[in-house]
């Protein structure tokens, strides 16, 4: 049970919020800040105000609290019974003696976050967000098998990232290399073509870009195929290659965008030293040894 001193119920700067449940807690630790006519519908608007910059700048994070959706619906199994009233209206009318319907909001969003029937599945999640087992762990994930690399790519696009098809089966050179990236993710006229620049230019693209047409705060992914021909011809650039684009993913997370490497190889068994600090690893679906043979 968190005191009045621990972090839980700490009041914490805007930058340090990671969802809407970080700023319900700041709400009910400060709510004449908050809402200065500190009423549940005031909360409402606010709340609605909230999913409606979610649905524009992170529209993957679960929201809950649109009027007649989850918690809603929840709050109506919670009481046991069918209404046309939203969560606030709801609240409102059944806010026992004794108490207010803000201070009845926060008991019953601690009873909907704890309810182990509104967690998602795992498979649930893998369809929410397809981007997350190639950024746990890792952010340079190893395929074998093309379709399964299609199947991959696909399902991203799907959910709206911009996902960057490069073929490195015909690179025998670090030039060849330099010379597909600037063309495929159009670099400027500048461009060095040595590995500093790489990492100047793909970080411009990782970090600041707009991922051409794709929706904000969606992402970008760079699928390679034939990777293992370049690593085999060139083993350290190879490498070098894979360590910016990890580093460049880890710095992009920390601005909340995503951006990560899907690398397709032909031959089952090679191997990376880590990059970015991390290892390289292969995709859940070959993961095994003998999944490659």
């Amino acid at each position: 049970m968190p005191t009045e001193n621990s972090s839980a119920t700490a009041v914490r700067r805007m930058r340090e919020y990671s969802d809407v449940y970080d700023v319900l807690e700041q709400i009910r630790l400060r709510p004449r800040m908050w809402l200065p006519g500190g009423s549940l519908k005031d909360l409402r608007s606010f709340l609605t105000g909230y999913g409606a910059a979610l649905a524009v700048h992170s529209p993957d994070e679960p929201f809950a609290f649109w009027p007649q959706e989850d918690f809603t619906d929840w709050l109506h199994k919670h009481y046991g019974t069918t209404s046309s009233l939203d969560w606030a209206e709801e609240i409102e009318r059944r806010t026992p003696a004794g108490s207010t319907p803000f201070d009845e909001f926060f008991r019953l969003l601690g009873v909907f976050k704890a309810d182990p029937a509104r967690l998602p599945t795992p498979d649930e999640l893998r369809a929410r967000r397809p981007d997350l087992p190639y950024m746990s762990g890792t952010f340079v994930t190893l395929f074998w098998h093309r379709e399964l690399l299609d199947q991959a790519t696909l399902r991203l696009e799907g959910h709206g990232f911009r996902v960057v098809r490069i073929a490195a089966s015909g690179w025998t050179t670090a030039q060849d290399m330099h010379q597909g990236l600037a063309a495929t993710l159009n670099f400027p006229s500048y461009y060095g073509r040595n590995l500093s620049a790489l990492n100047d230019c793909l970080g411009d693209v990782a970090l600041s870009g707009t991922y051409d047409d794709s929706p904000a705060g969606a992402g970008l992914v760079l699928s390679f195929t034939g990777y293992d021909r370049f690593a085999a011809a060139c083993p350290e650039d190879a490498h070098s290659v894979l360590d910016i684009i990890a580093v460049l993913a880890r710095r992009a997370a920390v601005g909340r965008r995503r951006f990560f490497a899907l690398v397709q190889s032909d031959d089952p068994d090679i191997r990376f030293e880590p990059v970015g600090a991390m290892p390289v690893l292969w995709n859940g679906d070959e993961w095994l040894d003998s999944r490659r043979r």
